[in-house]
């Protein structure tokens, strides 16, 4: 009540200047909304589910407002492992967005700048691999200072790659972390993570503490793995769903372009667990994929949807590794008109991105085939506009990976913010390991730096 109270006594801070109509162009005045405060220390943060106000509010509080509008925000703390303080300005957005049947839907995201004040800051929407069935898996939840830790909840890929964040807060950038999969945790459903994302960086744009320039920010899209999936429907949607942002470049690794190679290759694989977690996640958004497998799974398949139904990331993967997924069912689902239409619709190479594009991919990924990577790339390259630089590291593997590829995609995406053309064209290069790159030592360094100072109260990306 006390919390309430305070939040009523708060000034109203404007949210957004004017957002463009994705379809008709014009822009309109977004409503001011109150800024919550954040909660006082040691009161720990409500989890999503428990938390219906701002994780789905009542539909009659966003129906008439456009992809991206504001609906609620309030003002957080954020910390590594729940534990130690990240010194930055920090806020969760609850906004309006669409998902894949284009039925108007509540999201949430985390938007965070450095202290201070910079002229034309740069936004870096970066997807963080949440790959969980959970509600409280999250992002906006787990980021937070007092949410029960990740080695708890099993939500360890958002504590892991938070660092990459912090990394792109320490160049002075501002930073949008989407809880892309949505309110129902829809992993893996990536035309819905696509469109989360981009009504993010929107949401972002709009909201005045952010200091933002609007739809003239430079934005860059980021993700590994899970979050590939998010950033690389976005860099295919924007074109036909925000084409007002301003996105200069999108980096992806560990790229999951065709869900029914993953599917396959994990059927008796170490990573089937984690797999089978992405079918369920997608059924959530899919519903002729739910129906397939409320009629097709066996008993023991019945158990594990259950049973994995909360579970975070890591858990996921805990659960019935090297499991027979396809035999769990009494029917072939790759012979199922209803699962290949899904497939299809989660399928990347639909439309040729706009922007510039930095992909990078363990040639042994034992979790996501080379393979549909390849042909992503080649489906892109058939066009003339396509701009590709596209790495293939042969010493590494899908874990190993995404810390060894993400510093040469920051300095990537470094050139991209300050204005530096992207080679023309497209380029293949095979490396033995991205972790010879001298350039790319500096940037870790960095982050432990930045991460050891922002643990005794330092700001991020004060100078």
């Amino acid at each position: 009540m006390a919390l309430a109270a305070a939040a009523a006594t708060l000034p109203l801070l404007s949210t957004g200047s004017a957002l463009a109509d994705p379809i008709d162009g014009p822009a309109i005045q977004l409503a001011d909304v109150p800024v919550q405060p954040p909660l006082p220390f040691p009161v720990p943060p409500t989890p999503p589910g428990f938390d219906p106000a701002f994780y789905r509010p009542a539909p009659e509080t966003y129906l008439d407002k456009r992809p991206g509008e504001i609906i609620a925000a309030r003002q957080v703390n954020l910390a590594n492992l729940s534990l130690l303080p990240v010194n930055v300005d920090a806020w969760q957005l609850s906004f309006r967005s669409t998902n894949s049947r284009d039925e108007p839907i509540a999201a949430v995201a985390t938007v965070m700048k450095p202290r201070g004040y910079v002229a034309d800051r740069p936004l870096f929407s970066y997807q963080i691999a949440e790959d969980s069935t959970g509600n409280y898996c999250m992002p906006s939840y787990q980021l937070q200072m007092g949410s029960i830790p990740a080695p708890i909840t099993g939500s360890i890929l958002v504590a892991a790659q938070f660092l990459e964040v912090q990394a792109a807060l320490a160049q002075g950038w501002a930073a949008v972390v989407p809880d892309y999969q949505g309110p129902d945790s829809a992993y893996a459903a990536g035309p819905l993570a696509g469109r989360i994302t981009l009504d993010g960086i929107r949401a972002a744009e709009n909201f005045s503490p952010m200091e933002l320039s609007g739809t003239a920010t430079k934005v860059g899209l980021m993700g590994y793995s899970g979050g590939a999936i998010a950033t690389g429907h976005a860099a295919e949607l924007k074109s036909s769903y925000a084409p007002e942002l301003n996105v200069v470049g999108a980096a992806a690794g560990g790229i999951p372009a065709d869900l029914s190679a993953a599917l396959k290759l994990a059927n008796g694989n170490l990573s089937s667990g984690l797999i089978l977690a992405a079918t369920l996640g997608v059924s959530r958004e899919y519903p002729q994929l739910s129906t397939f497998l409320d009629r097709h799974l066996n008993p023991l398949g019945r158990a594990l949807k259950f049973v994995k139904d909360p579970l975070c990331a890591m858990y996921q993967s805990y659960l019935i590794p090297f499991g027979d997924n396809i035999g769990m069912l009494d029917a072939d689902p790759f012979q199922d008109p209803g699962v290949l239409d899904v497939l299809d619709k989660t399928r990347m190479g639909k439309t040729t991105p706009d922007m510039p594009l930095f992909l990078f991919q363990a040639n042994m990924d034992w979790l996501i085939p080379v393979g549909p990577v390849n042909t992503l790339v080649d489906t892109y390259c058939a066009d003339p506009n396509a701009r590709v630089e596209y790495t293939r590291d042969h010493f590494s593997e899908h874990l190993t990976l995404d810390p060894i590829g993400a510093p040469r995609a920051l300095l990537w995406m470094k050139n991209r913010f300050a204005g530096i053309p992207a080679t023309p064209g497209c380029r293949t290069t095979d490396v033995g390991s991205m972790t010879l790159d001298p350039a790319t030592w500096q940037v870790w360094n960095d982050v432990v730096g930045t991460t050891i100072a922002a643990a005794f109260g330092h700001p991020i990306g004060s100078r």
